[in-house]
């Protein structure tokens, strides 16, 4: 007799392969509480950011990979096409969902690097707009999920104003409350506070989704003075007029690539996302693996 996996270890599948697809992959988000189908934008796996938490392995880089549209329309037209009659809920292992899961919530442009980084990342948007609209799927939202550091760049600002036309939503990244931190747990030369300045330029043109992954490093979690300086940064952002939607507290589900990041403990996630609430912000907390 076969038995159903616990639920968790569905959140903790998120492969980019799917099939014979080169760039669009279908996933049980935790954070969307159902189905959400990625849009790879790099495949090459380059990105600005080289977090510690990531899933990819950027020990074996593939090289330059040119991203066909074409094929990225048709792959993800197959792909909603299942979503949306249902199918996709038949197919190992999406078959073992819990039923309030299986519901269709995002086109999500995640993936092996920052989105935002493609340089055609408007048409990309305007391909998940269409195929939305062509099924006739006016609530599904699509979803950036975003490390920030892009945001004052023209072709991205209008990027984000064609999606703020059509259902959008930014998913952006705030890992740290200081600049050492920050550097510890992103690995990269872009300043905290280009983060901190476009999260605030983009979140006075339409609210915002904060996403802030707090983990344990070599056996420690971020002290109690990194998470003050974090509430801080938060209260700042929405003193000056960023509009916060709500916060994402969560810590790591999946394989990450350091062998030295583990998940916090469930009740510290707590004690972070009470501290966001505290302040006036609304906070969803989610947990490591089970």
């Amino acid at each position: 007799m076969l038995m159903t996996p616990p639920l968790l270890n569905l959140f903790t599948l998120h492969s980019r392969s799917w099939q014979d697809n080169r760039y669009v992959y279908p996933v049980l988000s935790r954070r969307s509480r159902g189905l959400s189908i990625g849009v790879n934008l790099n495949p090459d796996k380059v990105c600005n950011f080289d977090c510690i938490y990531c899933c990819v392995d950027r020990q074996n880089m593939p090289g330059k990979v040119e991203i066909d549209l074409a094929v990225l329309r048709d792959e993800l037209d197959d792909l909603v096409k299942l979503a949306s009659d249902g199918s996709i809920w038949s197919i190992p292992p999406f078959d073992s969902a819990a039923t309030e899961l299986r519901r269709f919530n995002d086109i999500a442009f995640s993936g092996d690097g920052e989105p935002t980084s493609f340089p055609q990342f408007q048409e990309a948007c305007e391909i998940a707009s269409d195929c939305l609209q062509q099924h006739r799927l006016a609530d599904v939202k699509i979803v950036v999920i975003t490390n920030a550091t892009l945001f004052h760049q023209p072709r991205v600002q209008v990027a984000l104003d064609y999606l703020d036309r059509h259902n959008g939503e930014l998913w952006a990244k705030l890992d740290a409350g200081t600049e050492d931190y920050y550097k510890l747990v992103e690995r990269t030369n872009i300043p905290f506070q280009r983060v901190l300045d476009n999260l605030l330029l983009a979140g006075k043109k339409r609210p915002i989704v904060i996403q802030s992954l707090f983990m344990q490093v070599n056996g420690h979690g971020p002290d109690d003075a990194e998470i003050d300086q974090y509430i801080r940064r938060l209260e700042e952002l929405a003193k000056a007029g960023c509009q916060i939607k709500r916060v994402q507290v969560y810590t790591v589900a999946r394989q990450t690539a350091e062998a030295f990041v583990h998940p916090l403990a469930n009740g510290r996630v707590d004690e972070i996302t009470a501290r966001v609430r505290a302040i006036g912000l609304k906070a969803d907390a989610f947990y490591g693996p089970v």
